[in-house]
């Protein structure tokens, strides 16, 4: 029997405690997920129904803590991995808002992101070639590079820098976090045209999709639609699902 790229099994997490606080209420409830090489999920769910937090905890994020359950990858239990082990083996998240990092060129961190990953130690030139065709795919100006590593980036800048990052380090799994949220509907197709690019280009790569709206599923057709309500996924099917969405909400799938 085939192992999965990527399983969640019964998945329970909450934000990180405070030992001198109360304990937080857990926000995942049980959750399960699993993604074969080359598919495309999309989870969609109201706001406050854990989609983020899912998203954190895949990348082992210290604002959250793993109560019960488990991740796995590549038939590996990583769900005590921290999240640079998590990073090099092959996982990557976009995120819904990405950091901004004074004094840091996107060329020098790709360089050192790259290093890490994959043991590749290429030099600011060899590194600046290999992004230059990226930059021209997803309609950067070349000097982008050089600029702080996401100061003073428009929205659509910086999630068009989440995908170059996705398509420089070709991760097995890529999770994005609303990459959808704040662009335009422009913005929207370089971004999704980037991402089906990058899955061209590595077609065993996984993707999760986390996201409001179905105009992103419109120009990326997942293979898999799921509905997350109150930490759990409570719905899953094709594009019906989403299109049931826009007629009656979420509504429809509470119980």
């Amino acid at each position: 029997m085939s192992v999965a790229l990527f399983a969640v099994h019964d998945l329970h997490a909450r934000p990180a405690s405070d030992e001198d606080g109360p304990t937080p209420t857990e926000i995942l409830k049980g959750l399960n997920l699993t993604v074969d090489a080359g598919e495309v999920h999309a989870i969609m769910g109201p706001n406050g129904c854990g989609k983020s937090t899912l998203a954190s905890c895949l990348l082992a994020s210290p604002e959250y803590e793993v109560t019960s359950g488990r991740i796995e990858f590549n038939g590996d239990d990583i769900t005590d991995w921290p999240t640079d082990v998590r990073a090099k083996a092959g996982l990557f998240l976009g995120f819904q808002y990405p950091q901004e990092i004074a004094g840091v060129s996107v060329i020098q961190f790709l360089r050192q992101a790259l290093s890490a990953r994959k043991g590749i130690d290429l030099s600011v030139l060899e590194l600046r070639l290999a992004t230059m065709d990226w930059m021209k795919r997803l309609g950067m100006d070349s000097s982008f590079v050089d600029r702080y590593l996401n100061e003073g980036f428009s929205g659509g800048e910086k999630k068009r820098n989440e995908i170059m990052q996705m398509a420089i380090l070709e991760p097995d799994l890529a999770v994005l976090d609303e990459t959808d949220s704040g662009l335009d509907i422009d913005a929207l197709r370089i971004v999704a045209k980037g991402i089906r690019e990058v899955r061209a280009d590595r077609p065993s790569m996984g993707v999760v999709l986390i996201t409001h709206y179905q105009r992103l599923l419109d120009e990326l057709a997942p293979d898999h639609v799921h509905v997350m309500v109150d930490g759990r996924i409570v719905a899953s099917g094709g594009m019906e699902i989403a299109e049931t969405l826009e007629i009656s909400g979420y509504e429809s799938f509470r119980s």
